[in-house]
């Protein structure tokens, strides 16, 4: 029987969640790193024992951790993104006179097709890969390089490039998205990139029209559609159905369009899943009712799922990064929350119920599905 393995990143450490197919019985393994905030975990499609950490400290800087046991036991690797002696900094040498300093790793992404490849998001918006397990990483200078550069802003959580997708029929192709800059995508795996934001508005910089300065929180895609994106913005729902050359807005009947995280179920790519709040200033659902809501329709059309979840008195947020979907037949939807729950839907998100209580903040949830 297939089983599912949940990796959550927290404030204060990492935790491994896992299930048979049912997903109803839990062993939880964790925390790994406690203490440390763990930005990111994600496995490798390529290989299911492989995962890879982005372990963090405002003291002792940042370090990539690798599993390649499924989580069982652990190794730093990045020699070159190691603690370089000044606290909650990172040197990387580009080769100008001056090295440029990034603050954390936000995002991994590994290959589709390689375990040993994986692409980081950082902050300040950077894009690395590495081609060895993590051992060493290169930076794709074209993107920080780019001519609208100078125009990027940091959101309230910093300058960050939170989400890489590869195109799985097409490997060359990434889409990026970054707080405050917006959405670019790359034809070269990474070496030159094009933004794609037409019909985004954004009314908190002078020309909502602009090329970029946008507050993209998520993208999302589904693989049997990789010409298809959803975004989550810092207000708008938005649709894409030319790779982002032009985006226009699905947020429909939803009570709030403000939130972070997006998804696509497994098999159903016109089904959607976001987590509204109250607005950019009341981090928390309206009403205080966790609700999650889903559009069969590819959006527009948005229906409440709340079985099993609190429908008062909760004040809690879902991070851009702590949503994520399993590939079992009957489709399993998940989220944590900075209150420290993580649900789970085996139904698509008819029912719902936690995995796990009190664990710090979840900053990151992500699935592999073991056969």
């Amino acid at each position: 029987m297939s089983s599912v393995r949940v990796l959550v990143g927290t404030r204060k450490g990492a935790f491994v969640l896992t299930a048979d197919g049912k997903r109803q019985n839990w062993e939880v393994s964790g925390p790994h790193f406690a203490g440390w905030e763990i930005y990111h975990v994600k496995g490798s499609p390529a290989d299911p024992n492989r995962i890879y950490a982005s372990q963090s400290s405002g003291w002792f800087g940042q370090q990539i951790q690798r599993s390649s046991d499924g989580g069982a036991t652990w190794e730093a690797v990045g020699n070159n993104f190691a603690y370089d002696g000044v606290p909650g900094t990172h040197q990387w040498y580009d080769g100008t006179p001056h090295p440029w300093e990034f603050k954390r790793v936000w995002h991994l992404e590994p290959s589709l097709s390689d375990p040993d490849v994986v692409f980081a998001g950082v902050e300040d918006a950077a894009i690395f890969r590495t081609t060895d397990g993590g051992q060493n990483w290169q930076e794709l200078s074209g993107l920080r390089q780019h001519g609208s550069g100078p125009k990027w802003q940091p959101g309230a959580g910093g300058m960050c490039l939170h989400t890489i997708l590869i195109d799985p029929t097409n490997p060359r192709r990434l889409f990026i998205a970054i707080s405050a800059a917006g959405a670019f995508r790359s034809e070269d795996e990474g070496l030159t990139w094009t933004p794609i934001n037409r019909g985004l508005k954004s009314e908190y910089i002078p020309d909502p029209d602009a090329e970029v300065g946008h507050c993209v929180h998520r993208i999302a895609l589904h693989p049997s559609r990789p010409n298809v994106l959803f975004m989550q913005k810092h207000w708008d729902v938005m649709r894409s159905d030319d790779s982002g050359d032009n985006w226009h807005e699905v947020s429909g009947n939803l009570p709030t369009d403000f939130g972070f995280p997006i998804d696509v179920h497994a098999h159903e790519p016109e089904t959607i899943y976001v987590v509204p709040i109250k607005s950019d200033s009341e981090h928390f659902p309206p009403e205080g009712k966790l609700r999650v809501y889903r559009s069969r329709t590819g959006g527009n059309d948005w229906e409440a799922l709340t079985k099993g979840l609190p429908q008062q008195d909760c004040y809690v947020n879902v991070l851009r990064d702590a949503m994520a979907v399993d590939s079992l037949d009957d489709c399993g939807i998940y989220f944590g929350t900075t209150g420290g729950q993580v649900y789970c839907s085996p139904d698509g998100g008819d029912h719902w119920s936690a995995i796990v209580r009190d664990l710090p903040a979840v900053v990151s949830v992500e699935v592999q599905t073991l056969k």
